[in-house]
């Protein structure tokens, strides 16, 4: 499953880093960030690894797979 994740303010390149597996996109006062998330545990990881690093999501969801 696709997951989008909307982060408060611009994400230096130095902590996106951190996130491999997603793909960044720059947009106003905020960093989207997209990409699979395998399960569940894997979505708890990337969540706990955003509080580390004291990032705020502002919204988190779902994305459809297109086939």
């Amino acid at each position: 499953m696709n997951y989008e994740f909307r982060i408060a303010g611009a994400m230096p390149d130095a902590l996106a880093g951190a996130f491999p597996e997603l793909h960044r996109r720059p947009a106003v006062a905020e960093t989207l960030l997209s990409g699979p998330v395998v399960d569940t545990a894997h979505l708890y990881a990337l969540l706990l690894r955003f509080e580390d690093l004291g990032l705020r999501v502002i919204e988190m969801r779902s994305i459809p797979e297109y086939v």
